[in-house]
């Protein structure tokens, strides 16, 4: 479970909308995060593997490697 302290503005917009579709505040919630976790993943994770140490490769490194 999980529970999110949304500014007044955006919590008020989100019941509005659900109000007036007839879906809840949590069909809405669930929705945007499902759109953006994908994308939240590959830049979060990218900055984490950039950020510790570890082997890097050059262009040219990986294409000897595979003989282009």
């Amino acid at each position: 479970m999980l529970a999110i302290r949304l500014p007044e503005e955006i919590e008020n917009r989100l019941a509005e909308l659900a109000a007036k579709t007839g879906r809840t505040k949590t069909y809405f919630a669930r929705e945007a995060i499902l759109e953006q976790i994908d994308e939240m993943e590959a830049k979060y994770l990218a900055i984490d593997r950039m950020e510790k140490a570890g082997k890097r490769w050059t262009l040219n490194e990986l294409e000897k490697g595979i003989d282009l």
